[in-house]
C-alpha cells in the first residue's frame, strides 16, 4: 500500500466514524468501535488520523457492521413486499461511504468499469467508480437514439415478460475489468443480464455487489455465473 492508499484508507475510517457519531455519544460509539472514547474525539474532530491498520479496523469491520445496520433503518418494505430504498439511492454521502467498506469487505480487484442498470444504481454506480477511479457505465431498457452500436441482452422471465437491457458498445472494451453493481438483487435476473453484457464485451467480471439483497436466491444465481466474488451490504428474508 502506497502513501496516498494509506491517506484514503485513514480519511475513509474517519468519515465513517463521523456518520456514526451524529447518532451516538462518544462512549456508545467507544463501545461499538472498541476504540478508546478520547481517540475517537480526535479522530472525529480531525485532529490527528488514526494509524493504518486502525483505519482498516474501522473500515473493514466496524464500517460494515454500522452502514448495514443504517441500510436496514432506511429500508422500507410494503404490504406487497416491494422495497422502498430511496432513503439510501438518493443519499450519495452514504453511497460514498459504502464504496470503500464494500471494496474492502468482498476484496473487489480494481475495476476499470462499473456496470449497472438505469436507473437507481447510476447513484451506487457513480460511488464505486468514484472510489475505483474507474468509469461508470449504465445499460438501459430502451436505445439511445444518436448510438448505433449496442451490446443487446434478452432474457424471457418466470412471469412470461420479456426483460431487454441495451448498452452502447463503446462502453466497455476488450479485456476491461468490470464491476457489477445494483442497489437490489432478489432474482438475479438483471445481475444475469449484466453479467451477459460483459461476457459480450469480452470484459473480465471482478465481482458483483448489491446494496440490498431479498432472499439468498439472486446472490446465489450470481455466484453460478461468475467466479468473482459476489456480495451485499445486507441481507432481508424474502417473503
Amino acid at each position: 500500500m502506497n502513501r496516498a492508499e494509506k491517506a484514503a484508507l485513514q480519511l475513509q475510517a474517519v468519515a465513517v466514524l463521523r456518520m456514526l457519531k451524529e447518532t451516538r455519544t462518544y462512549d456508545e460509539l467507544a463501545e461499538l468501535s472498541g476504540l478508546p472514547a478520547g481517540d475517537l474525539n480526535r479522530y472525529v474532530n480531525g485532529h490527528v488520523l488514526p494509524g493504518v491498520e486502525r483505519a482498516r479496523e474501522v473500515v473493514d469491520g466496524v464500517g460494515r457492521d454500522a452502514l448495514a445496520a443504517e441500510l436496514r433503518a432506511r429500508v422500507e418494505f410494503d404490504d406487497e413486499g416491494y422495497v422502498d430504498n430511496s432513503g439510501i439511492v438518493f443519499d450519495q454521502s452514504f453511497l460514498d461511504l459504502v464504496a470503500p467498506v464494500a471494496a474492502n469487505a468482498l476484496g473487489f480487484e480494481r475495476p476499470d468499469v462499473v456496470l449497472t442498470a438505469a436507473t437507481d444504481g447510476i447513484t451506487l454506480g457513480a460511488a464505486m467508480a468514484g472510489y475505483f477511479d474507474a468509469r461508470v457505465a449504465y445499460a438501459k431498457k430502451s436505445k439511445e437514439t444518436a448510438v448505433e452500436d449496442f451490446i443487446e441482452s434478452r432474457q424471457r422471465l418466470a412471469s412470461g415478460i420479456e426483460l431487454t437491457y441495451y448498452l452502447p458498445g463503446r462502453a466497455i472494451s476488450r479485456g476491461e475489468n468490470v464491476l457489477i453493481v445494483d442497489d437490489l438483487i432478489r432474482s438475479g435476473e438483471t445481475q444475469e443480464l449484466l453479467l451477459d453484457i460483459a461476457k459480450q464485451a469480452n470484459a473480465d467480471v471482478t465481482g458483483v455487489f448489491a446494496l440490498i439483497s431479498v432472499g439468498e436466491e439472486g446472490i446465489d444465481r450470481a455466484r453460478e455465473l461468475t467466479d468473482a466474488p459476489v456480495g451485499a451490504l445486507s441481507t432481508f428474508d424474502a417473503e
